[in-house]
């Protein structure tokens, strides 16, 4: 039988545990730019950056990292390990970040996906959230800056 999952915020020293579980799930992330662990601290320590985990027992089994901009909840990266797919995490961790955001009153809670990531436009539609064709998404990046 397996444990009921349980979530909880994360903090800088969880960071090397995000990592592997980014790695372990296949999400690129970017270690030497702005997901570094001082990069992530920095960010952590500003308020507007959220880092959940969800447990089964004492194993990290998802993440997801969230910012508040002041208008608009981001979910920016979710990611649950291959042996704990299909459980539901996925949802739990929108709905743990749902819920910040609204005590923040935040009404709008939005993400971005990479189009390669159908599993996670599939569970964000199945969460009520609309894909919207009419918006095009533009970037700049600093010199040096990891993608």
């Amino acid at each position: 039988m397996i444990e009921e999952p349980v979530i909880r915020s994360l903090g800088p020293k969880d960071v090397p545990a995000v990592h592997r579980l980014w790695t372990e799930a296949g999400l690129p992330y970017h270690p030497e730019g702005r997901d570094s662990a001082e990069r992530m601290a920095e960010e952590l320590a500003s308020g507007g950056t959220l880092l959940l985990g969800a447990f089964v027992g004492a194993s990290l089994a998802g993440v997801v990292l969230a910012t508040d901009d002041g208008r608009k909840g981001w979910i920016n990266r979710l990611a649950v390990a291959p042996p704990f797919r299909r459980m539901g995490l996925g949802a739990r961790l929108i709905a743990a970040c749902e819920e910040v955001f609204e005590s923040r009153g935040r009404g709008i809670v939005a993400c971005l996906i990479e189009d390669w990531n159908g599993p996670s436009l599939a569970l964000f539609q199945r969460e009520g959230y609309v894909l919207r064709k009419d918006i095009f998404y533009l970037r700049k990046v600093r010199a040096g800056e990891a993608w």
